[in-house]
């Protein structure tokens, strides 16, 4: 019976398939999101494990969070919804 060796980052933040409109920038945000999510919930269970100050555990959300939306904003993501990938307008 073969091993696989598994990394200790795909086993600590795992990743999950992406079923939406296939373009870069959505590909990547979508990953920030999913590692956004999965800190987040080891943040949580940090803090209520009591291994983490509430006040702690806050900023290190808050800090994560703008992260995100600097990601969300240098990928474009949410500008001009109504348009297809081509940059024309959609009926």
């Amino acid at each position: 019976m073969e091993k696989k060796i598994v990394n200790k980052d795909d086993f600590l933040f795992p990743r999950g398939r992406y079923y939406g409109q296939v373009k870069p920038e959505n590909l990547v945000f979508n990953a920030n999101l999913q590692e956004f999510a999965q800190r987040v919930s080891y943040i949580c269970n940090l803090e209520t494990g009591g291994k983490v100050p509430p006040d702690a555990a806050y900023e290190q959300i808050k800090e994560l969070w703008k992260q995100l939306k600097r990601s969300k904003k240098e990928l474009g993501i949410g500008e001009a919804p109504f348009q297809d990938g081509q940059g024309e307008a959609k009926d």
